[in-house]
């Protein structure tokens, strides 16, 4: 069992930043390797970040390169993406997500879900 609670989405500006977490219980948090995977309205699911168990590697979709960043907080059980110069093609439902395989899935298959948060930017 994992479950996993999000906060901080909402809806912003072009250029604004957003800071979304996922508080992640009923596994040990360190040894799942998180993802954020986000589905903007009619389109398919899309990955957008991933950090392994260690926190040591994380990966990029490039589509977000360079603005956003997955970090993770096992001390707090918590993962965050940090959302720097939104754009309105950011739009979209955004989920924690989380893998206790071992493996750090580098799309959208991961193993656990949250309930998703909405994100709007408008131009």
């Amino acid at each position: 069992q994992v479950r996993l609670v999000e906060s901080g989405g909402g809806s912003v500006q072009a250029g604004e930043s957003v800071r979304l977490s996922c508080v992640v219980s009923g596994r040990t948090f360190s040894r799942l390797a998180m993802g954020w995977i986000r589905q903007a309205p009619g389109k398919e699911r899309e990955w957008v970040a991933a950090i392994g168990w260690s926190g040591e590697k994380a990966y990029y979709a490039d589509s977000v390169k360079g603005r956003f960043t997955i970090s993770r907080d096992n001390a707090r059980d918590t993962v965050y993406l940090q959302m720097n110069s939104l754009r309105p093609e950011d739009t979209a439902i955004y989920y924690c997500a989380a893998e206790a395989s071992g493996g750090m899935p580098i799309g959208p298959e991961y193993e656990f879900w949250g309930q998703g948060t909405q994100v709007t930017v408008s131009s």
